[in-house]
């Protein structure tokens, strides 16, 4: 949580018998709609490739290019949080994210509070 306005939704894994059969966007939207924070916003990897995220009724805001050129500054983004800074992600993850082009989405979920 970001604070009491926003929340940030991390991670979602469907396993793979039921990927493409629209279970996954279902479940999130049907989700959503029962969290009690006005906004959510997720960063996704596959973003470009999978619309997941707009099926659920999120809004694409933007996405870039990183380059990282070492762990320590990949890690600033991708690594797990800790009480000072985040940790490093392991020699395995930043080979095969780091040139990753994530995308921001973000939902606005003030209409399910009015319910």
């Amino acid at each position: 949580m970001m604070n009491r306005q926003l929340v940030h939704l991390s991670r979602i894994v469907i396993h793979p018998t039921y990927r493409g059969a629209g279970l996954g966007a279902a479940f999130l939207k049907t989700s959503c709609r029962h969290c009690p924070f006005p906004w959510i916003e997720s960063l996704a990897e596959m973003g470009r490739i999978h619309p997941f995220f707009e099926k659920a009724g999120f809004r694409r805001v933007g996405s870039t290019k990183i380059k990282h050129s070492n762990r320590k500054k990949h890690s600033a983004i991708y690594g797990a949080p800790q009480k000072r800074g985040k940790r490093l992600v392991s020699e395995e993850t930043f080979r095969k994210s780091r040139n990753a082009n994530p995308v921001y989405y973000i939902l606005d979920n003030r209409s399910s509070l009015e319910l």
